[in-house]
This record gives structure tokens, sequence and C-alpha cells, in this order.
């Protein structure tokens, strides 16, 4: 027997209705027309607003992305110099975010299990650090954009003095070594002020066995041999209470110390001291954190970027050098107290002026 007009729309319509959507369907007599309406009401539900706006978002990002993509690579074919720019402050931007998402990140995590900083991985404290630095770097860009139409001014000082005015996200590769190399020839420039001021205080000393190590320390650096952490060791009392001490040493050779860890000597004497201790003791917990980690699983950048923080130049030096010197360093840090600080800062000279120089070509 043939199945009747009216049964086939029902069988029709319920297997539709069962693969579009899991609804239970009851059997019965359906009209055409009834069953048309079914289908047309699951097709609308099947694509609903919300998808389509969806949709219509996704072809917009899609568009917007192509455009971007060649833009970029009209302006690398035409004007090269400018896409290097443009390049280098868009990856900066990004870089600035991520950096950004992972601060919120760390502290919230410190907040909810009530974490010290001193007790965070290594890599975790370095990068407070570093985003501290570049906020504070920062600031005085900021304020001078505030103004109606200054934003133009500040694009232009950005291109004239990246140096000064930006920080490390937006330099290229280039400019991160030169600018490196610039800022330790600032350093290295107090040096001899640092060395001379503990030859000076030599003749202070009472205790005459510390007087004869700290003569012999000098006398070795300024012959231009480098010292090993048992010279620098034997004299470790002389940094923790006069005359050397973080607040007993006398204030122009505090000055000389500022630019060891790139801060400003213009400040009144009992700021100056206590900035140099805290930045001291910061790296200090460093030091434990790199060796709770392990020295071999630092990366080749943050190799030298540990070295340099601590005063080394690492501009010729090589991964074996530059790992040798670190593993001198902590073998040397690792034991200091936290009154010591002053040694610790005195040491970025004492170890680092005379580190074997690269064989010359």
């Amino acid at each position: 027997m043939v199945p009747s007009y009216p049964t086939m729309c029902q069988r029709v319509s319920v297997a539709f209705l069962r693969g579009m959507r899991r609804t239970a369907v009851t059997a019965g007599f359906h009209s055409p027309e009834l069953a048309a309406t079914r289908v047309r009401l699951c097709l609308v539900r099947q694509y609903s607003p919300s998808q389509a706006r969806h949709g219509i978002g996704r072809n917009v990002v899609s568009r917007l992305k192509w455009a971007n993509e060649k833009y970029e690579r009209f302006l690398q074919r035409r004007f090269p110099r400018f896409y290097l720019l443009y390049h280098t402050f868009m990856k900066g931007f990004r870089l600035l975010f991520q950096d950004a998402k992972e601060v919120h990140r760390i502290k919230t995590r410190m907040i909810a299990n009530n974490i010290d900083y001193q007790k965070l991985p290594y890599r975790e404290m370095e990068k407070l650090r570093q985003v501290r630095r570049d906020m504070i770097k920062a600031v005085p860009l900021v304020i001078i954009s505030i103004p109606p139409f200054a934003n133009y001014l500040v694009f232009v000082l950005m291109y004239l003095f990246p140096r000064q005015l930006l920080i490390r996200h937006f330099w290229t590769q280039q400019q991160l070594l030169e600018f490196q190399a610039v800022y330790h020839v600032q350093r290295a420039q107090h040096h001899q002020a640092i060395l001379d001021g503990l030859e000076r205080t030599v003749s202070s000393v009472q205790d005459h066995r510390l007087q004869s190590h700290l003569e012999n320390l000098c006398r070795k650096v300024q012959s231009g041999a480098h010292p090993v952490v048992s010279d620098v060791h034997a004299v470790r009392t002389l940094f923790s209470g006069p005359p050397l001490g973080i607040r007993r040493m006398y204030t122009d050779q505090m000055r000389h110390l500022c630019p060891l860890l790139f801060l400003t000597p213009r400040l009144p004497a009992f700021w100056i001291g206590r900035r140099l201790n805290s930045h001291a003791l910061e790296l200090m917990q460093l030091d434990r954190a790199i060796v709770r980690l392990g020295l071999h699983q630092l990366n080749d950048m943050e190799l030298r970027e540990a070295c340099y923080a601590r005063g080394l130049n690492v501009e010729h030096l090589s991964l074996a050098q530059c790992r040798e010197w670190l593993t001198q360093w902590l073998q040397f840090s690792t034991y200091l107290k936290e009154s010591e600080t002053s040694l610790y800062l005195h040491s970025m000279v004492l170890l680092t002026v005379n580190y074997p120089k690269p064989p010359r070509s």
C-alpha cells in the first residue's frame, strides 16, 4: 500500500527534527503546512542572531587582520626604515601587555597564597624587578604626554632619544646591545673612584690583620689581577659597620656606588644609603633564587642579563666565561648577611673590573 502524502510529511518532519535537535516528537497526523512550519522553525533556531553576530565579528576581525598585514607589507617594501620603527613599537606594546598580565598573575598568586617576595621563583622575581624599573622610567614620558596635542611631541622625542625615554620593550636588538654598552661605560667611569675610596679607608682600620687584608686586596685589583672569593671574604667584617658599612661610609663613596645600579646620585645622603641597601638586598635575594633554580637552568639571554646586572661587561665575553664568572659570584654572595650589602656593592667592582678580557683579534 502506498503511504499517503500527510503520512510522508509526518515521517520526514520527525526525522528532520530529530537530526537537528534532540527533542522528543510525538507521533500523530500532521498537515503539510504544519510540517513546513516546523522545518522553518528548526532552521531559525539553528541560525540564531547571536551566532550570526559571532560570524560577522569573526569576518570583521579577519578582514582587519588582512588589511593590517597588507599595510605592513607596503611599509616594508616602500619605507623599510619606518617599517622597522613601526614593527619595533608594535612588538613593544605586545611585550609590555604580556608583562603586565604576567605581573598581575604573579601579584594575585602572592596575595592568594600569602607568598613572600623572596620565596618566589627566580624568573618571577626578576620579572617584577624589571617591570618596576621600566615603569619608573616611563613615568616622565607619561607626564609629558598629558597636555593636549603633546603626544606628537612625545613621538618626536621618542624617535630622537630612544635610550633616555624608551624602555627596553621598544628597543631593537641592536639598540639593546648598544645601550647596554653605553650604560656600562658610564658606570665604569666610577670604578677608579671607588677603588681609591677603599684605599683611603685602609689607614682608618684599627685591626692590623684586617688592614693588611684590605690593603692587599686593593693593591691586587689596582695591579690588574682578578681576586678570588676568599680575598673578598677576608675583609667582610669591615663592610658591616664602620668604616665601610652601608650607613657608615662617606657620602662621596655612596654617590660613586649609585651608577653601578643605575641609580641617580643627586639625592640626600640618607636616601641614597636606603636605596643602595634595598637594591643590593634585592639582588642578593635573586642570587639565592638562582641557586635554588640551578645555574644550568638559565638560558643564554638570562645568563648574560644576570651577569650584566651585577656589574660585569658581557659585550665581548663568551657564554662559558659568563657562566664561570656567575658561578664565582654566587659562591661569594650566597654566604653574605643582610648587614653586608656594602661588600656586595663594592664587589661589583672588585670582582668585575679585571675579569679576563677576550683575546684580541
